[in-house]
């Protein structure tokens, strides 16, 4: 996508979790909730406003109606979202592994902190002679 250009998707990944979002009974009801407050209507509206995204919903609503360009954009979001799964499952990966090494880390000082210090079976400033 050319720089500075509108993107409404952002990151593949951001697209791929989105589309598992709304898959999601109770994530919908919460973005019915959402769309709902005067609020967010307010904001949605200064953004329907801007120019960026007006042209792109213009330039968007003559590509549909290419039937090849359609489905060029089909298989380019396709391929997006494919490409979203895999970043968000690494994501998800990395993210355990760091929670599990941060648990790791936390046991070990608790640990630590608990165990009895170490004496030694000399007693200390008493000298043999």
């Amino acid at each position: 996508m050319a720089s500075g250009q509108f993107n409404p998707f952002g990151s593949d990944m951001m697209l791929a979790q989105l589309m598992q979002d709304m898959q999601d009974p109770e994530m919908m009801r919460e973005a019915q909730k959402m769309m709902n407050d005067p609020a967010f209507q307010e904001r949605m509206k200064t953004l329907t406003d801007n120019p960026n995204f007006k042209e792109h919903m213009e330039q968007t609503t003559e590509t549909m109606k290419d039937p090849e360009k359609q489905k060029e954009m089909e298989e380019k979001m396709k391929a997006r979202v494919t490409a979203g799964q895999k970043e968000l499952e690494d994501f998800k990966k990395k993210s355990a592994e760091l929670e599990a090494e941060e648990k790791r880390k936390k046991e070990n000082a608790k640990k630590k902190k608990n165990q009895k210090p170490k004496t030694s079976s000399k007693k200390k400033g008493v000298k043999k002679v």
